[in-house]
């Protein structure tokens, strides 16, 4: 599978030029065989680093960059690879996904606790 299209390429690339803001992720990737879930908003200029939320599974999911490469090389049984969610759209800015992923303990895409999340959020500025 292509993990980026040309438009996510250059929607990430735009979002990485502008520094200082909160935007809402791009796109997702997942290990369809384990609980790895990525949250991708930013790409940086070298067109190999993004920066998103990152969960591998382990209960404690960060906010970091991670290697589009090195998720492209991942080699999984059956011959599947890192794939990317075709029916994702970001709704919330990251600081919500990540503020409900660590009290989750998991990156979390139900709605109605995004937005509580994102009310609590706003209630804290």
């Amino acid at each position: 599978m292509i993990l980026l299209t040309p438009e996510l390429h250059e929607r990430l690339l735009a979002n990485g030029r502008l520094r200082d803001v909160d935007h809402v992720p791009v796109v997702k990737f997942f290990n369809p065989l384990g609980a790895a879930t990525w949250l991708a908003t930013e790409l940086d200029e070298d067109n190999d680093t993004l920066f998103g939320l990152a969960d591998l599974g382990f209960g404690c999911p960060e906010l970091g960059a991670f290697s589009l490469t090195e998720m492209a090389s991942v080699r999984l049984p059956l011959g599947l690879g890192i794939e990317r969610d075709l029916w994702f759209e970001g709704t919330f800015s990251l600081s919500v996904y990540a503020a409900a992923a660590r009290t989750a303990g998991r990156i979390v895409l139900d709605d109605d606790l995004l937005q509580a999340t994102a009310e609590a959020l706003r209630q804290t500025e």
